[in-house]
């Protein structure tokens, strides 16, 4: 169902042939050009392509390192598309890695569905349904028909510096004989304390897989794994992998190996012997020359990739942590096996993603917080299904307390964006720590002082302003015109007293919202997403456009709470919210909420807030 899905998306998407609405969903770009290239690793073509109108920049657009795209002519339809990846991009251009130079002048680039992932996640069922020994045992455990195993918590000499929650987790993980569970609220430091478990394993003398959905979260465990100075390599596309980490992939490391001089010989003495048969010359050749010559070259490229597949085992087994994503290619692992399998960002992967590490581990460690946004699944088919239903939220109702340790100290926020989340997601457990708990936007450098800065939460009612929300033109979306004025003068005025822009975020539940934001506030500097897309991210300072305003009440898909406790624990010094009561009131989550920001000072209403030049200008705009 997901598949078909994506398939459609990518379709309707293709046919899109007017710019601004091809283009707004973030997932192409159009009337592009090739305005360089270069050959990358394993003799892939890096293309770097820009805008026909050079002075234009690109739009803003989903397509990250790593992200696999179709190439297509935009001169002729027919031509099939070339498979790509994102390799690195910036404002003007991006640069894509293809097997093959694609034919055609100007081309479109689309976000491909990911069919290779799909195929490698059924095989990986396949083989997880059909096994025995302990991938069997570990099937039944995550499945509920054995109980986990839990050994007696050794004596822990910690190699950083770690709070009691997070010492608990490591200890709890290591005593752990087929899973756990360690569980991070917002800003309470899950990547520092799954280093330090893999460290620990690594120092009793385990070899470790560790795993992540996404190219970003696996990068962000490798910086830190590098940063620890730990016998780590990176496996996977090579355009996938940060460019500042690149040097620590498989590809690298095998292009350094001693066996590599040798392979390049061998492959440039096969190359010279098919050049030689292919020579027309007017002396015949004498019988079976050729055919020797053939055969010799095939030879040569067999003792090659011999020599190559030598190198790729022996950087594999010199190594101590492989990380990969979930859904890398297994070949390249063959049937090597792993003491430990990390998962980090569990709850970001469908159940299937899960499987594949699985396979090759005797235990597994997920890590991620099943209070924060599920999986994204586009077939709502599918997701009524339970295909949302990721593998670490099943397994911590399951089991509770005896696989899962949460950690407890946060890093990030200010005591009072945290407290509301800590009573309705963690049992009021969290704790901000000392060096966050009470900081501000006024202990930056401002230029002026305001009474934005001064506090930490803001909520501003639109109720009885008439700020409807409305249907994007042209789109199903919807946003609210008002509102993202008023987000726009707030953003100014952050600007004014000195706030950098680097330091803040925009955040919609709707993406026709986020469009809206971006034509109003036009600082590219500030980055302006859903909620959905900014899930892991964090700022100084973060505004909330709720965008709902109706005579019905009725809130969407914002009746998922999870959605709404990501986009508060984004901020960290300050909060800022707009929404309509009268709307969100309705829901009994919301409506705790609104009560929260009354006890803590926070609310306001749209009358207090406008200035009264504001006002005219929006109430202006609103009439007309």
């Amino acid at each position: 169902m997901e598949s078909e899905a994506e398939a459609l998306r990518v379709a309707q998407r293709r046919r899109e042939q007017n710019t601004k609405l091809a283009e707004r969903s973030g997932e192409t770009l159009l009337d592009m050009v090739i305005d360089d290239h270069s050959t990358g690793l394993g003799g892939r073509f890096l293309l770097r392509l820009v805008k026909r109108n050079r002075t234009l920049e690109l739009p803003w657009n989903r397509l990250r390192v790593g992200s696999p795209v179709l190439l297509s002519s935009m001169d002729d339809m027919e031509l099939a598309p070339v498979q790509a990846v994102v390799s690195s991009r910036n404002s003007a251009k991006i640069e894509v890695a293809v097997d093959d130079w694609p034919e055609g002048d100007s081309f479109r680039i689309d976000l491909s569905a990911d069919e290779i992932t799909r195929r490698r996640q059924r095989a990986s069922i396949a083989a997880v349904r059909s096994a025995t020994g302990r991938i069997g045992e570990l099937r039944n455990t995550i499945l509920g028909t054995r109980n986990p195993r839990r050994g007696n918590p050794a004596d822990v000499r910690f190699l950083s510096e770690l709070n009691e929650s997070q010492q608990n987790a490591v200890a709890h993980s290591l005593a752990a004989e087929d899973i756990a569970v360690i569980h991070g609220p917002p800003g309470t430091g899950k990547t520092t304390t799954l280093i330090e478990f893999i460290r620990q394993a690594v120092e009793r003398g385990e070899k470790v897989l560790a795993t992540a959905p996404s190219n970003t979260a696996v990068d962000n465990l490798l910086e830190q794994l590098v940063a620890a100075k730990t016998n780590v390599v990176r496996i996977g596309h090579p355009a996938r992998v940060a460019e500042s980490l690149r040097d620590h992939s498989l590809d690298v490391m095998v292009e350094n190996h001693e066996n590599m001089r040798w392979v390049k010989q061998l492959m440039n003495d096969a190359e010279a012997l098919y050049r030689k048969i292919g020579k027309y010359t007017r002396a015949k050749p004498a019988r079976g020359a050729r055919q020797e010559m053939r055969q010799e070259a095939k030879q040569l490229r067999q003792e090659a990739r011999k020599l190559e597949r030598q190198a790729v085992k022996d950087v594999l087994d010199r190594a101590d942590i492989i990380c990969a994503t979930t859904t890398c290619d297994t070949d390249v692992l063959d049937n090597r096996r792993f003491d430990t399998a990390v998962i980090d960002e569990a709850c970001q992967s469908t159940e299937p993603g899960c499987w594949q590490p699985i396979l090759f581990a005797d235990r597994v460690i997920f890590a991620g917080d099943h209070q924060q946004l599920p999986p994204t699944v586009i077939s709502t088919e599918a997701a009524r299904e339970g295909f949302a239903f990721s593998m670490l939220e099943s397994l911590v109702a399951k089991y509770g307390d005896e696989i899962t340790t949460q950690l407890k100290v946060q890093y990030r926020m200010h005591h009072q964006i945290m407290d509301f989340s800590s009573q309705e997601f963690y049992d009021g457990s969290l704790i901000a720590h000392d060096s966050v708990r009470s900081h501000l936007l006024s202990d930056l450098p401002l230029h002026e002082q305001d009474e934005i800065a001064n506090t930490a939460v803001t909520f501003v009612d639109t109720a009885g302003a008439n700020w409807d929300e409305e249907i994007e033109p042209d789109g199903e979306s919807k946003r609210n015109p008002q509102e993202a004025e008023f987000v726009t003068e707030k953003v100014k005025r952050l600007l004014q007293i000195g706030v950098n822009s680097s330091d803040i975020a925009v955040i919609a539940p709707y993406a026709a919202q986020v469009r809206l934001l971006r034509e109003c506030v036009q600082c590219r500097e500030i980055e302006i997403d859903t909620v959905d897309g900014f899930q892991g991210r964090e700022k100084e300072v973060v505004l909330i456009s709720m965008v709902r305003s109706n005579a019905d009440g009725e809130i969407g898909f914002l009746a998922d709470q999870r959605r709404m406790n990501v986009a508060m624990t984004r901020a960290r010094r300050k909060l800022f919210v707009v929404g309509d009561s009268a709307t969100l009131g309705g829901n009994e989550f919301f409506n705790r909420l609104l009560e929260y920001f009354e006890s803590i000072g926070a609310y306001h209403t749209v009358w207090e807030e406008i200035s009264q030049s504001a006002a005219c200008r929006i109430f202006h705009a609103t009439a007309n």
